[in-house]
């Protein structure tokens, strides 16, 4: 079973993914890390965001790995564990301009999709329903308000020792809303199919207890 999570950024995709894929037993897939990788890369090589045919170039000769470990799931540019670099407000800012690129989209789905076909995953980003898994059997749109979104990613910010303005955040939130709903290549929108889970004033603990029961409901049909 393949269950696609979507949503805006700041909605709490990765960690309700991971939780779910956890409880399940299947392979959690965190595709905006992989982006977030891309991004490092190009940041530390001096690839411009906006030369779409450079990114692609580079997507080709660098690689991203996923593992899962006790302590949650590790990202690795090159063999090298960049788990928390790519969370760094530098790489959370930009990595929207790396992700709009049709060419590196495509590569990545490539990607994405190869690691689905494994095995059962639980797979989060921004257009996994309707672009890279349209075919899951468990499609979720994960969203919040802005104003919670923000919040959440400024109390992350200070307990990794980030600076962060709350207001600040929100226009950044905003940004991404509308770079990541207007681009040409996949965009981010709910799938028909998907249940839509607004998940403002809702602990982690039942955002994953409601996907779990989606997952049983459709095993049980």
């Amino acid at each position: 079973m393949n269950i696609a999570i979507d949503g805006p950024a700041g909605a709490g995709k990765s960690t309700v993914a991971q939780l779910t894929a956890k409880h399940l037993g299947y392979t959690y897939i965190d595709t905006g890390a992989m982006y977030r990788a891309l991004t490092l890369a190009a940041l530390h090589e001096g690839v411009s965001l906006s030369d779409e045919e450079e990114l692609a170039s580079l997507l080709d000769r660098i690689s991203i790995g996923l593992q899962q470990q006790a302590s949650g799931q590790r990202v690795f540019l090159n063999n090298r564990d960049v788990t928390e670099e790519i969370r760094h407000p530098d790489v959370s800012r930009q990595v929207s301009l790396v992700a709009k690129h049709p060419k590196v989209r495509e590569k990545m789905m490539v990607l994405q999709r190869k690691l689905a076909g494994q095995e059962s995953v639980v797979m989060d980003g921004r257009d996994i329903g309707t672009f890279v898994l349209p075919d899951a059997e468990v499609k979720v749109f994960l969203t919040a308000s802005i104003e919670e979104r923000a919040m959440r990613r400024y109390k992350e910010m200070l307990e990794k020792g980030h600076d962060a303005n709350l207001a600040d955040l929100q226009l950044e939130i905003q940004l991404r809303d509308k770079t990541d709903s207007d681009r040409e290549v996949a965009p981010l929108r709910c799938a028909e199919d998907a249940t839509i889970l607004d998940s403002t004033g809702m602990t982690i603990e039942q955002v994953v207890s409601r996907i779990i029961e989606l997952c049983k409901n459709k095993t049980q049909n």
